[in-house]
């Protein structure tokens, strides 16, 4: 769940600044099952029949606090030098297209990808400033790819947004076959809340056809505040069967819009789950967050929002060989519960 009212990702007007005052420039690329939008919007709320391609160019401002995404009022000029900036958008036509232009990204980012999954209640425009967010303070190295599915961007299209995730399964499980044969050495994949529905879906689909690792080449599985009814993710995993690389759930007790949730949905949410050591069984590691600070009021975006959790996370996706242990995973977030 992100808090958000959409507003344009192009601004009308900008402000020309200095390299010196840019902290970073990242490209990310989009594959959307939104309806595109003929304002600055870019991608509207609607469900699109079909998936839709996009790269767009964002900058983070020089003062950017790891953490926190700086934006802009709606309706203000951009100014890069204070705000995360959409400076351009790239629409492809055709897959075939967007995947020349990914796979050009790609072999010059030395092969690895990381796609992340928003959630509920997140617009386009916030989807995108979150993807840039998580990729610049990771420090990832890799290419960003952005699945944005239709959420409704508001608190009220709970059951909507339910309903978005369903249609946009398939069309995960296509993206991610793009990325793999898009000349992909490893897929790291980071989802947060509804968005981890999705994301097992796509995975379960595609287990069921033989190709559950994307021929090898899917890297690390983190699944952030798990907005998931318990027992359907056993169903999820069991269905995958126990991964060769453990996926990572990282759960908070205080996760007051997982409560919610689980009051809209029914039943216990995988992200809130006081006894989710019994899924250690399924092949997973589960990722203790309940004693970490959060920017967000809900406690729902601590992976992304807190500055230490979110240069673990990169220092996690950055490992090339190998896998941290869950011994070596909860070491590091008790050193970091410790320091806090």
């Amino acid at each position: 769940m992100t808090n958000n009212q959409a507003t344009d990702l192009i601004g009308t007007g900008s402000v020309q600044v200095p390299v010196t005052e840019i902290a970073g420039n990242h490209s990310i690329f989009v594959a959307t099952t939104r309806q595109a939008s003929s304002d600055a919007k870019v991608f509207s709320n609607s469900r699109s029949p079909k998936l839709n391609f996009a790269r767009v160019n964002v900058t983070v401002p020089k003062y950017h606090k790891t953490g926190q995404i700086e934006r802009n009022k709606p309706g203000k000029p951009a100014d890069p030098t204070q705000f995360f900036t959409a400076t351009e958008v790239v629409a492809y036509d055709a897959q075939p297209q967007f995947s020349n232009a990914l796979s050009a990204d790609i072999a010059a980012r030395g092969g690895r990808v990381m796609i992340f999954i928003h959630g509920y209640n997140t617009s386009f425009d916030s989807a995108v400033y979150r993807a840039t967010q998580i990729a610049h303070d990771s420090g990832y190295p890799g290419t960003p790819v952005l699945f944005s599915w239709a959420s409704g961007g508001s608190t009220k299209d709970y059951v909507y947004d339910r309903e978005s995730a369903s249609v946009a399964r398939d069309q995960l499980e296509v993206t991610l076959r793009v990325l793999a044969q898009s000349g992909a050495r490893r897929i790291d994949i980071v989802a947060h809340s509804m968005g981890t529905w999705v994301t097992m879906e796509a995975l379960r689909q595609l287990a069921i056809t033989g190709d559950r690792d994307l021929s090898g080449k899917l890297g690390d599985v983190v699944l952030a505040s798990p907005d998931i009814d318990v027992d359907v993710f056993r169903s999820q995993m069991r269905r995958y069967g126990k991964p060769d690389r453990p996926f990572f759930l990282m759960l908070s007790e205080d996760d007051r819009a997982l409560r919610l949730s689980g009051i809209l949905a029914g039943n216990k949410r995988v992200g809130d789950y006081k006894n989710a050591a019994d899924l250690a069984e399924l092949g997973v590691v589960v990722v203790d967050l309940s004693k970490e600070k959060s920017g967000d009021s809900l406690n729902h975006t601590k992976f992304a929002d807190n500055p230490n959790l979110v240069r673990m996370l990169g220092q996690r996706l950055r490992e090339d060989d190998g896998y941290a242990t869950d011994r070596q995973v909860t070491d590091r977030i008790n050193m970091l519960n410790q320091g806090s």
